[in-house]
């Protein structure tokens, strides 16, 4: 969109709409009320009130309001008060950072503070698609959220690209998990050539919801565009292979890597060796360089000419051209230029596609501004892990190391090492396991199938009694409802038990929970089963390490170099 001043030119500096109001001492947002929606000004209100520099809830406490108004009375009957000192004026980068954070969403960790850039037009260069989910923009716990770059050669700037009219696959996709306490997340790329099963997923028409077949042992990025799948069919296919639940979408095509990178003023990128590869228009020397625009487009692109030349190599590039991005963006440099991020505000709403659940600017800002407390050097890219299939064109799921892998994530495993003080609460919960286990035979524990998992229950008392030696279990039947994680209820005077069945089982520390009361000597500990279970025998609990081998990439590791 363009931005229209009151003579409709268009040519004027966004910056110049905070106006200082000395009724409270601080800058306000004013806008033409025809291009401003009456959510998106309740928006810009409460967040310039809770956004003021004195701690309180509102731009002033009511008692300094009524003063700061006696004394501008008595200024315009006598004059100025000579002990009373003027405000400073904010400088040009405090101004840029109010007026620009929260708008970088697109990126997640790269996002800022606040959320000042709830104008009407911006909302509505953001693309919705309703997937059949709503959450909450954000949550509590851990959130997973789905990055979608579609190759798609239509529209305005995807032109020239491959096959002309191709309605997009999957082409690149990454699943950002943020660990419940912010401390960490790691990124997942999917290979497109993976071969997998897509389920059966609905779509949108017509304001019906439509069902698409499935598809077994097809191409991962045929979970996008074919057959008329959208972007939550995607979203199935990734919670299936990886057991993680989905909380939202986010989807760009090949213009919104040439735009992000140009806004941000070009992103830092490193080759071990000379490039020149024809079908992606990469031609650069070795050694570090900074590219935007087409030449960005070009190096996530480029496969033929790094590595054994496949999209296992494509997906180094891809990581380390979006660390770089990250780490941009988060520099002071860009937050504090007004010009970039007007251009970042410009170019983030139009890039996007997503979810109804953040399908405005200030919902998007609110995940940004949340996810924005995760530490650029606590964030790893990873990818699947997949083997070579017989026809040399595509690889399968390395299940081996792919389980172990997405079972950190889903337990919140860190892959770097986080800082002391983040790990404490989990250390001191971890206590629990340490201690005097009891002999096999003194378990008393009753079963209950919360997994959704038909014959769960049964299968683990059977393990239990006849691999472990706890003779002394049962199955107490279904659990009134499903969990996404078992437990293990016991009381203090059962600790001994509950540490030798956690033993057995692998339980983490979290599945543990202890009661305040001691039991009868005879009772039983309760454990549940949650979706976590994965068979009688295997643990539940996450290795502590990734497996050797994966690939992986530091987001703050700016020594990597494409080879």
């Amino acid at each position: 969109m363009d931005a229209q001043g009151p003579g409709g030119a268009g040519d004027f500096d966004p910056a110049d709409q905070w106006v200082f109001d000395p009724n409270t001492g601080n800058y306000e947002l004013r806008l033409n009320p025809a291009e401003t929606s009456a959510d998106d000004t309740t928006e810009l209100r409460r967040v310039s009130r809770s956004s003021s520099g004195d701690g309180t809830t509102g731009s002033e406490p009511r008692g300094r309001r009524r003063a700061a108004k006696r004394e501008a009375e008595k200024e315009t009957a006598t004059g100025p008060v000579s002990r009373r000192k003027p405000k400073p004026k904010k400088s040009k980068t405090k101004k840029a950072l109010y007026w620009g954070s929260g708008t970088l969403a697109f990126l997640l960790v790269g996002g800022s503070a606040a959320a000042y850039f709830v104008y009407q037009h911006l909302n509505n260069n953001i693309s919705k698609v309703d997937v059949g989910e709503n959450n909450a923009a954000v949550s509590d716990g851990p959130m997973n959220i789905l990055l979608i770059g579609t190759d798609r050669r239509d529209g305005k700037g995807n032109e020239g690209y491959g096959d002309a009219g191709s309605v997009g696959h999957a082409d690149t996709t990454l699943l950002f998990h943020v660990s419940a306490d912010r401390s960490n997340a790691t990124v997942l790329s999917f290979p497109r050539d993976m071969i997998t099963d897509i389920p059966d997923c609905t779509v949108k028409e017509d304001g019906r919801r439509k069902k698409i077949p499935g598809e077994d042992e097809v191409r991962f990025n045929t979970s996008l565009g074919q057959e008329g799948r959208d972007p939550g069919c995607t979203w199935q296919t990734v919670e299936k292979i990886t057991g993680l639940e989905v909380d939202h979408f986010m989807m760009a095509d090949f213009n919104a890597v040439k735009s992000m990178s140009t806004a941000v003023g070009g992103v830092d990128i490193c080759l071990g060796k000379d490039i020149n590869d024809p079908k992606s228009h990469l031609n650069l020397k070795k050694g570090r360089h900074t590219v935007e625009g087409e030449q960005a487009l070009a190096f996530v692109r480029t496969r033929h000419a790094v590595g054994f030349g496949g999209d296992l190599d494509r997906i180094k590039l891809q990581q380390q051209f979006l660390s770089s991005l990250m780490r941009k963006m988060k520099s002071s440099g860009t937050l504090s230029s007004p010009g970039k991020m007007w251009d970042l505000a410009q170019t983030a709403t139009k890039a996007l596609t997503v979810d109804t659940g953040i399908g405005t600017v200030s919902k998007l800002a609110s995940l940004g501004k949340n996810l924005s407390k995760v530490d650029l050097k606590n964030v790893t890219f990873a990818t699947v892990p997949v083997v070579d299939n017989t026809d040399g064109a595509t690889v399968l799921l390395d299940k081996t190391k792919a389980e172990p892998l997405f079972s950190m994530v889903r337990q919140d495993v860190s892959l770097t090492e986080v800082k002391k003080k983040e790990k404490a609460a989990k250390d001191e919960q971890a206590a629990r396991l340490k201690g005097p286990k009891a002999d096999p035979a003194d378990v008393r524990v009753k079963v209950l199938n919360g997994s959704g998992q038909f014959g769960a229950a049964q299968e683990t008392v059977d393990w239990m009694q006849n691999t472990e030696g706890m003779s002394r279990t049962s199955n107490g039947g279904n659990a009134p409802s499903e969990l996404k994680k078992t437990t293990l209820e016991y009381a203090p005077n059962q600790a001994d038990q509950a540490r030798r069945l956690a033993d057995s089982m692998g339980l983490p520390a979290s599945a543990m929970k202890e009661g305040t009361k001691d039991a009868e000597p005879m009772a039983e500990m309760t454990l549940t089963l949650g979706a976590d279970f994965k068979g009688a025998g295997t643990p539940i609990s996450a290795p502590s390490k990734a497996p050797k081998d994966i690939q992986r990439v530091e987001a703050d590791d700016k020594d990597v170099c494409a080879k």
